[in-house]
């Protein structure tokens, strides 16, 4: 086999630097099908082997936990796509011999291979190995009209086609196994990337999709015409603004015994020159703007030291807006003030009009609420917030957007 699979490797490289462009379109499709199909045919493969190691123990034997941990190693994959394989590899081991060939003909993706694997299993629980090797074919032949989704969509109404006495059974069963599945390979990967920022990885069970779901879709939706954030970054912030809002409860555990809640560590004189970065107290750090604007929010701790390294100041409550200050601010504003915006006030910052690290006042005429978005936009762009001759806040547009810059307001949460 090894030999055979070096002669592949070896057609399969000449194919890489091959000039595409002289192809005709047909030859072009014919040469992506033969490659797709090629690759489901090296799974299939690759599936026997794992299943051969794994019965033979070499990973634990290379002194490696488990199988999934090895192949991790070995081959530079997920834990949770190495367990995933492996799991694979025993169902097709193990179970109905159908799926296994589909893959090895290239008639089935992995993924769908995946798929059939459960559905063909629940069914032969169900109905019977007869009914199984129905599945399979019935399956199969789906494949190639459905992807892996729609495929185990389909799957759980299979029994109705070939065997409708045992359906409503079997569905329930399917639930079951999905359930099962769900929870046991349910994950959150939090990784730091070398710049600091954090990769978020993972899968959620069916009912934490819907929490997550019913929570993150309304944040992500565009706050504006001139809203350019692209629909990835929206899901972004709008997870910030959750985080935001969680932190606001007061209900978190505590940490060692303080509350939850974020702490930036930055240089007094640098901070109010607009010069100094900061640090949070996971040893991550920040651009003076992005301080600067953290410094707004009552839900961040400052820590700011003197020349010294000395504590000046760690959230002076002269410097937030909260308790009754908040709710006058609320009871002014009724959610984010910024044109055009619909954010309760739940999920808004307050914000100082007049920065306090320029020397801002720490009071009603001195404060506007703002979400989490439309925070961050105003601290980085030139829209200038002011209170308007009846006490509301207005914002002039940057020149760019209105030569005219004429004040706009938000008329979402009040008519005036």
């Amino acid at each position: 086999m090894v030999e055979e699979l070096a002669q592949a490797d070896d057609a399969v490289a000449a194919c890489v630097d091959a000039a595409t462009w002289t192809l005709t379109e047909h030859d072009l499709i014919a040469a992506l099908d033969a490659a797709h199909r090629l690759e489901q045919r090296l799974a299939a493969v690759k599936l026997a082997l794992i299943r051969e190691l794994d019965g033979r123990g070499t990973a634990t034997a290379q002194g490696a936990s488990s199988t999934g941990v090895w192949l991790r190693e070995r081959l530079r994959l997920t834990i949770a796509t190495a367990r995933r394989l492996v799991d694979l590899a025993a169902v097709l081991d193990t179970g109905n011999p159908g799926v296994r060939q589909a893959l090895a003909d290239g008639h089935i993706s992995l993924d769908q291979a995946r798929v059939i694997a459960d559905t063909v299993n629940t069914v032969q629980t169900t109905a019977g190995p007869e009914a199984a090797d129905k599945a399979v074919s019935l399956l199969t032949d789906w494949a190639g009209q459905f992807d892996p989704t729609h495929l185990r969509t389909l799957g759980t109404r299979i029994l109705e086609h070939i065997a409708p006495d045992l359906a409503d059974a079997a569905a329930h069963a399917a639930l079951e196994a999905d359930a099962r599945r769900a929870t046991r390979d349910r994950h959150l990967t939090l990784s730091t990337l070398t710049d600091g920022r954090l990769r978020l990885t993972g899968t959620l069970d069916t009912e934490t999709a819907g929490l997550f779901r019913a929570a993150i879709d309304p944040l992500s939706t565009p706050s504006g015409t001139d809203d350019s954030r692209s629909p990835g970054q929206r899901r972004h912030d709008a997870l910030a603004d959750i985080c935001q809002l969680a932190l606001r409860t007061g209900e978190l555990p505590d940490s060692g015994g303080d509350p939850a809640q974020i702490v930036v560590t930055t240089n007094y004189d640098g901070l109010t020159q607009q010069l100094s970065s900061g640090a949070l107290d996971i040893g991550l750090h920040l651009t003076p703007d992005t301080v600067r604007r953290l410094a707004c929010d009552a839900t961040i701790l400052p820590a700011v030291l003197d020349s010294a390294g000395q504590v000046l100041d760690v959230g002076r409550q002269r410097r937030l807006i909260t308790g009754p200050l908040r709710r006058a601010l609320v009871l002014r504003d009724r959610g984010c003030a910024f044109p055009g915006c619909d954010r309760p006030p739940r999920w808004c910052h307050a914000h100082h009009i007049h920065h306090w690290t320029d020397g801002g006042t720490t009071n009603l005429d001195n404060a506007v609420l703002l979400r989490g978005h439309h925070h961050r936009h105003v601290h980085q762009t030139d829209w200038v917030v002011r209170l308007g001759d009846d006490g509301h806040p207005e914002f002039i547009p940057p020149a760019w957007l209105d030569p005219e810059q004429l004040p706009r307001r938000n008329h979402y949460h009040r008519q005036t």
